[in-house]
């Protein structure tokens, strides 16, 4: 494996002091989080047919809420799969029956569509470890949601979920990185972005 430039390095170490921050808010914190964030997201929401989601992990906004909430919206909503020794995720229609997969993450029961199904979607919800206001988008470091986009439509509207201090003025920033149209936070709710690809 070759070693992280520069950019690479600065993510990782950022990375790393936002995950153990995010593990040490309080569960009521995150909980409270995830019901504003849910109710911003689902505004936000409303009116698209098809949307790629995630089921977020217990530290991530919208733990507890997400993916059930998406029942309110009249949408066709897809879940990632991760399969082992596979670099990119496949997607299944969410049921509303999950079960646990790799890395503990919760995943739909079902049929498995291939890496290009996340390119019916008409709107994709992104996890992020942070995001910065020009939409560049700071995810885990494995790479799975990068290589998933290049799949996903040039018009899908791409909306990350984070806490309000993950919200930042700038990220670093490398040529692949695609940037996000929205964010959402639990107190500033669904933002616009200037996102460009």
């Amino acid at each position: 494996m070759t070693p992280p430039g520069p950019v690479g390095a600065a993510k990782a170490a950022l990375r790393q002091q936002l995950l153990v921050r995010r593990q040490q808010r309080p569960a009521p914190e995150r909980a409270a989080a995830a019901a504003a964030v849910t109710t911003a997201l689902l505004r936000g929401l409303a009116g698209f047919r098809t949307i790629a989601a995630f089921c977020p992990d217990e530290y991530e906004p919208g733990h507890g809420r997400l993916p059930a909430a998406y029942t309110q919206l009249a949408a066709r909503i897809l879940l990632p799969v991760v399969h082992e020794g596979d670099p990119e995720l496949r997607w299944a229609v969410d049921t509303g029956r999950l079960t646990p997969g790799r890395y503990g993450l919760m995943e739909p029961v079902g049929p498995r569509l291939g890496p290009t199904a996340v390119g019916t979607a008409d709107a994709v919800v992104l996890p992020a470890v942070a995001v910065d206001r020009s939409g560049v988008r700071l995810g885990r470091g494995g790479g799975y949601y990068d290589r998933a986009l290049l799949h996903a439509r040039p018009d899908a509207l791409l909306v990350a979920l984070v806490h309000d201090d993950e919200l930042l003025d700038e990220l670093p920033v490398e040529p692949h990185d695609r940037r996000v149209a929205a964010v959402v936070t639990p107190s500033g709710g669904w933002q616009a972005l200037p996102a460009s690809t």
